[in-house]
C-alpha cells in the first residue's frame, strides 16, 4: 500500500513573508519542521558561507569580518622511520608508509567533500619530504595528480641545517632522526614564510582526517577570528592527555563541533602568514635547539595567543596505542582508518 504522507504547505502570506525575509537579508526558522525557508535547508545542514557569515542554531548569526583568502597545506614526510625517537610500534602495525599514503588521501577526500564550500579559497599542498622510497614518491605524486589540487613536492637538503643541534641520547641513530625532524620543521617554517599569504596548516604525515575537517577548521577559523577580533592557532586534535589536566578552557562554537581553548599542541596546527610572521623567532627555536618538550617554544606563543582544539577529534593520531598523545575519545577510529586507503592505480 502507497504511505500518504501530510504534507503541511505553507499558505501564501506565509510564502510572501518568507520572500520578504530573503530579500532583506533576514534568516528565520519555520519551527514546525525546524527548516530554513529563506535558504531552503534544514536546521542541520550546513547554513554558513565561507566568508559571508556563519550561522549555528540557536545562536544565530555571525557576521565574517576575517574572511579567509588562501589556504597552504604543509605535509612534512618521510616513508623510512616509524617513529623519531622510540622503537614501539603504532596501532594497526603497518609499515610507516601506509601512515603517510592514508594521512594525504585523508586530506584530498577532506578537500573533496567540501569542495563547493571551500572554491572561494586558493588552496595547494606542499609535501616536504626526506628520504622516502622513490616508489613511495611516486605514489604520493600518484594520487595528488588525479585531483585537481595544485601542489608541490620538495626534497629536504639537509646539509643546509649543520647549526642545528639536538641533545645527546647517546644513540646516534635517533640524533639523527631527530635533526632530519627539526630540519623539515624549520623547512616547513621557510617555506610558509615565502610562499603563504594567509592560513597555513602545518601537518606531520601520520595524521589522518575526517571528511570535514578542512572546512571546519577554514569556517572555525573565521567564525571565533570574527567574534574574537584575534587571529588564531588550530590544533585539529583532541589528544588524551588534555583530560588528564585540569586546566581551565573557554569552550567555543564552530561551524558544527565545540573547541576549547588549549595551551599545548604538538606540531600539526593551522595558523595565519601574520602570526608566523610575528612570532618567527619563537618559531624556529624549535628548529635550531632541541627543547623538553619538544614544542616548549609553540607552548610560550599559547600564552599570549587563542590555540583552540575541537571536541570531539578532527583528526587520529597514528601513534602508539599507550600514547597520551594518540588515539583521541569517542572517534570511530577503525571507519577512519577503512575509509582512507589509498588505491593502486
Amino acid at each position: 500500500m502507497k504511505k500518504i504522507e501530510n504534507i503541511k504547505k505553507p499558505n501564501f502570506l506565509k510564502k510572501l513573508f518568507f520572500k520578504l525575509c530573503w530579500i532583506i537579508g533576514f534568516d528565520i526558522i519555520d519551527q514546525s519542521n525546524l527548516n530554513l525557508p529563506t535558504l531552503g535547508k534544514p536546521a542541520n545542514d550546513n547554513l554558513s558561507s565561507l566568508g559571508v557569515k556563519n550561522i549555528s542554531i540557536p545562536l544565530g548569526e555571525t557576521k565574517i569580518t576575517r574572511t579567509v583568502e588562501s589556504l597552504d597545506i604543509i605535509i612534512k614526510t618521510c616513508t623510512s622511520i616509524n617513529l623519531v625517537t622510540q622503537n614501539k610500534k603504532r596501532i594497526f602495525e603497518k609499515d610507516k608508509a601506509e601512515y603517510t599514503f592514508r594521512s594525504i588521501n585523508s586530506i584530498i577526500n577532506s578537500l573533496k567533500f567540501n569542495e563547493n564550500d571551500l572554491k572561494k579559497i586558493k588552496i595547494k599542498i606542499y609535501i616536504i619530504d626526506h628520504n622516502s622510497k622513490k616508489e613511495d614518491l611516486v605514489k604520493i605524486e600518484n594520487n595528488l595528480k588525479k585531483t585537481n589540487i595544485k601542489f608541490e613536492i620538495l626534497n629536504l637538503d639537509l646539509e643546509k641545517f649543520d647549526e642545528i643541534k639536538t641533545l645527546n641520547k647517546n644513540n646516534p641513530s635517533i640524533e639523527k632522526n631527530m635533526k632530519s625532524t627539526m630540519a623539515s620543521i624549520r623547512s616547513s617554517f621557510d617555506l610558509a614564510k615565502r610562499k603563504s599569504s594567509d592560513l597555513v596548516y602545518f601537518v606531520e604525515d601520520d595524521y589522518i582526517h575526517k571528511k570535514e575537517s578542512i572546512f571546519e577548521m577554514v569556517s572555525a577559523y573565521e567564525k571565533i577570528s570574527s567574534e574574537q577580533n584575534k587571529e588564531l592557532f588550530i590544533c585539529p586534535t583532541d589528544y588524551p592527555y588534555l583530560y588528564k589536566k585540569l586546566d581551565n578552557s573557554q569552550i567555543l562554537i564552530g561551524n558544527k563541533y565545540h573547541w576549547r581553548t588549549v595551551n599545548e599542541s604538538l606540531l600539526t596546527f593551522l595558523t595565519s602568514k601574520s602570526l608566523i610572521d610575528k612570532y618567527w623567532n619563537d618559531l624556529v627555536l624549535m628548529s635550531e635547539n632541541e627543547h623538553v618538550p619538544f614544542e616548549t617554544p609553540l607552548h610560550n606563543i599559547y600564552e599570549k595567543e587563542i590555540c583552540i582544539s575541537p571536541i570531539p577529534s578532527l583528526t587520529m593520531h597514528c601513534t602508539n596505542i599507550n600514547s597520551i598523545f594518540g588515539l583521541s575519545p569517542n572517534v570511530d577510529w577503525i571507519k577512519l582508518w577503512d575509509e582512507n586507503e589509498t588505491q593502486d592505480r
